[in-house]
């Protein structure tokens, strides 16, 4: 599987990128509930460029190859027209890759996205049927350019990719997913790789209500009995998603028969950026100049939204890991949601500093996700030797299936019920905590309201806004 104008090196580069592109997962055990939806002050006010969530996984039904997905937009209501949501041509969209076990990155893809409309003298996305990409009914378009970025220089690896439209109704578009399937793009200097950008059902499931209402566990704990409210449910987001061979993302020195071999382990994060100045030009558009500045970051689920402080959260948002350490340790070893399980329930929780919640969401579980010389910061880590699952579990590691959470993170896992336990103590790392209700404990939301898909990019269609 060699490229033909790509170099090995970078091609393992974009790879390991497009895994970590779906980490949403290590760091959010020690949070609680939801992924990363209107976490801080600014980004709340900047939706398209909010990072809600990251997954990265073995791709079940091309296990040679790895998927990672990228969301943002959060709480998308399918009803968005006239002014249907979309990326922003301002921002660029980045997954950061290291794969030495480095808390710095080695590499970087970017996304840059731009929009054509064909006659402003309509309201209207489109003016008839929608058939195909290219149907001339289709008024307004959304293309994107994808970017490898190294030390050694910037390498274009697809431009001008369709975006997929909004689902706008079965009149507008008859088969919309036959349409949206048309903007799975392959990559043509990476044999077998492809990316996807376009509206999806939000993936995530959680009891947002409960998270936030002082961590309520509805009925009391252990609240797993599916008493739960998906708080997401009808909700889409914009996603950005890569599949890649693992090949291209692991060193040379992986064993890719051995799922103990360490050197297989990848990790990445995620960033959104925006030029430093934007004048306003009254009837006129905007104007932007100057370098990138990240708005928004993210690798596990909850991490801004549920461990870091109020006083921090921009800042976390602007923030690299490398800088990790010394500003947000002290949420993790010492977390909140920790504190109010055994404020509001009794719970008899594992007390500070909670050396587990560093080793398994900061550093990767040592045999499992762990990389040689970890330097360990928010950065999802996946064991790309790991198998798949022919049975995935929903809770991940805690449940035995080694191919799932917080070893990176599939569609399927319940990242809320496994985080709740495990910021409880209910996990392996602290045998005297892993009892009941401890190692029981969930929101009551076990699934997504929509099927995932059997195929890339997995996420499940839209939902409609007739």
């Amino acid at each position: 599987m060699k490229p033909h104008l790509v170099k090995p090196g970078l091609i393992r580069a974009l790879s390991i990128c497009a895994i970590a592109a779906i980490l949403a997962v290590p760091l959010s055990s020690q949070f609680t509930a939801a992924s990363s939806h209107r976490e801080a002050p600014l980004i709340s006010q900047d939706p398209a460029a909010d990072i809600t969530d990251m997954y990265v996984f073995r791709s079940p039904d091309a296990p040679n190859t790895v998927t990672a997905i990228m969301n943002v937009w959060p709480f998308g209501s399918p009803y968005g027209g006239p002014n249907w949501y979309r990326f922003d041509e301002n921002v660029r969209y980045s997954m950061h890759i290291t794969n030495t076990g480095a808390n710095t990155e080695a590499m970087r893809l970017d996304f840059r996205f731009s929009t054509e409309t064909k006659s402003g003298e309509t309201f209207l996305l489109n003016t008839g049927p929608v058939t195909s990409l290219n149907d001339p009914n289709l008024n307004v378009r959304q293309f994107y350019s994808v970017d490898l970025w190294t030390p050694n220089g910037t390498q274009s690896l697809v431009s001008r990719a369709p975006v997929a439209p909004p689902n706008v109704g079965p009149k507008s578009f008859p088969n919309y997913d036959a349409v949206a399937n048309e903007a799975i793009t392959p990559i043509s200097v990476i044999p077998g790789g492809k990316v996807f950008a376009g509206p999806r059902d939000d993936p995530f499931f959680v009891d947002l209500a409960s998270t936030f209402d002082l961590l309520t566990i509805r009925g009391g704990p252990p609240g797993n009995t599916g008493q739960g409210l998906d708080n997401l449910a009808g909700y889409n987001v914009l996603s950005i998603a890569i599949q890649l061979p693992i090949a291209a993302a692991v060193v040379d020195t992986c064993n890719m028969n051995d799922p103990t071999d360490m050197n297989c382990v990848v990790g990445m994060w995620t960033t959104t950026s925006r030029p430093g100045t934007k004048v306003l030009n009254g009837e006129s558009a905007p104007s932007y100049t100057g370098d990138w500045v990240q708005v928004s970051r993210l690798s596990a689920a909850l991490v801004n939204e549920v461990v870091v402080p109020l006083a921090f959260k921009d800042v976390f948002n602007a923030s690299e890991p490398k800088d990790d350490a010394p500003r947000f340790l002290g949420p993790v070893v010492d977390p909140e949601a920790a504190r109010l399980l055994n404020a509001i329930y009794g719970l008899n929780v594992p007390p500070a500093p909670r050396s587990d919640l560093v080793t398994i969401f900061l550093q990767g579980i040592p045999g499992l996700n762990q990389p040689p010389n970890v330097q360990g910061a928010e950065i999802a880590h996946l064991n790309l030797a790991v198998p798949v699952t022919t049975s995935p579990n929903r809770m991940g590691v805690l449940g035995g299936d080694t191919q799932g959470y917080p070893n990176g993170r599939r569609l399927i896992d319940d990242v809320v019920d496994i985080s709740l336990q495990a910021v409880a103590g209910g996990t392996p790392f602290t045998p005297e905590f892993n009892v009941a209700p401890n190692s029981q404990l969930g929101d009551g939301v076990n699934a997504n309201d929509k099927p995932f898909l059997t195929t890339f990019p997995y996420a499940a269609s839209p939902w409609p806004a007739y």
